[in-house]
């Protein structure tokens, strides 16, 4: 297992920083356990898709929270509470374990919805800059004519 200094991104960037502690997260994150597996898909010019294998959830065992660009998604199996009655396995290959899985969102991309569907919980996810951000086209204006007045030629100012 390698593990990446960002000190001197530190050291040389102004204003970077959260960049680096994006790095460092996703550098840690990486190295941990890859359950549930995930894809993260783009739908559009701005619009994604992330679906997590949660086979064996129910929704209201699932969880999604966004809060300051990091979504973050939990599972906790009711079948693993106390009250549960144990069962007895002769092979156990499902895993009916929670889980959590967090993603780090650029700014202005909102969740859009979220569904349930065969295992697979699809979250929508949209870039939506605001107004002030969008580009916008400026018209060129042209200078206002002066009417009864002819402009002066270089020439004719020297003579007056």
């Amino acid at each position: 297992m390698r593990t990446i200094d960002f000190t001197p991104l530190y050291r040389s960037a102004v204003g970077f920083d959260r960049l680096a502690r994006q790095l460092e997260s996703a550098a840690r994150t990486s190295e941990a356990a890859g359950w549930p597996p995930y894809n993260i898909e783009t739908t559009a010019e701005n619009a994604y898709r992330v679906e997590i294998a949660v086979a064996g959830f129910k929704p209201e065992e699932l969880n999604i929270e966004v809060k300051e660009n990091l979504l973050t998604v939990t599972g906790r199996k009711t079948a693993n509470d106390d009250t549960a009655p144990q069962k007895t396995y002769l092979h156990r290959g499902l895993a009916e374990r929670d889980f959590e899985r967090r993603f780090q969102l650029a700014d202005y991309v909102v969740v859009t919805d979220a569904n349930l569907d065969n295992g697979l919980l699809a979250i929508s996810l949209k870039r939506e800059l605001p107004e002030a951000l969008k580009p916008r086209r400026i018209e060129i204006g042209t200078a206002p004519k002066t009417e009864g007045k002819t402009p002066l030629i270089q020439g004719e100012a020297a003579a007056a």
